[in-house]
């Protein structure tokens, strides 16, 4: 016989879904919690909901409430940061990992991206455009040089040497965490739509972005979470007007 304490608990993640109702939509919310669950090791239902035929089953389960949402053990939680940190008291250690980060700083890195990367892309004006631009180019190069900084447990306090650059994979360290789970998701979409809607391209000298990327990309908890680009670029379609010439 199998302890109680041993089971998993019952946990349903609702996501938005895509043009086709049934794929993975565009929603960094969504994602951020499909990352801390899988990340977790806990095993978990998906699911997607049509925000155009929602079920009615759905309406009685979270009347009003859009996705992400998610039910644990029966009972419904609607809130991104409460889910956030329920799961992350409810599937505590030594059964499942920690995921919060050990740096308070790794938390706001990378904070003001999405929301200069949202002013440049709903702008229609092309007198604004430039310094819209050079916004989202200055919290990307925060990012960099956040990326580029040792933490503190980088740091060698005996050593002699010069102190040298940073080289871990993510924002807190090796390991991917809650601040990762907040910010990629966001990254992501900020990459492919301004690339689509304003030929813009995350410049090649921010190595520090770029390796958090690429080490970002190389995991399953991040890319199987993930969007489809064309579903972002429709999602961004009717938002990202034309820059008038």
């Amino acid at each position: 016989m199998t302890n109680e304490e041993d089971k998993d608990p019952d946990i349903e993640l609702f996501v938005k879904a895509g043009c086709d109702g049934e794929s993975i939509g565009n929603c960094p919310f969504s994602q951020r919690l499909f990352m801390i669950l899988w990340l977790k090791g806990v095993v978990f239902n998906v699911t997607t909901v049509d925000l155009k035929r929602k079920p009615p089953d759905l309406h009685n389960l979270a009347p009003g409430t859009h996705p992400p949402f998610l039910t644990f053990n029966g009972e419904v939680r609607t809130d991104v940061n409460k889910i956030e940190e329920f799961l992350e008291e409810m599937l505590a250690p030594p059964k499942y990992p920690k995921l919060v980060a050990k740096n308070r700083e790794s938390n706001a890195a990378g904070n003001d991206i999405f929301a200069k990367f949202s002013a440049y892309v709903k702008n229609t004006k092309a007198e604004a455009n430039a310094n819209l631009e050079r916004g989202l180019l200055k919290a990307l190069k925060k990012l960099d040089i956040f990326m580029n900084s040792p933490l503190p447990d980088e740091i060698d306090a005996d050593s002699m040497e010069e102190e040298k650059g940073s080289t871990r994979k993510y924002l807190d360290g090796n390991e991917l965490t809650l601040a990762d789970c907040n910010l990629l998701p966001k990254l992501h979409v900020v990459k492919v739509v301004s690339k689509k809607y304003r030929n813009f391209d995350i410049p090649s000298e921010l190595a520090g972005v770029w390796r958090y990327l690429q080490n970002s990309y190389a995991r399953d908890e991040f890319t199987n979470t993930c969007a489809a680009d064309k579903e972002i670029e429709l999602a961004y379609q009717d938002v990202a007007r034309r820059v008038a010439k």
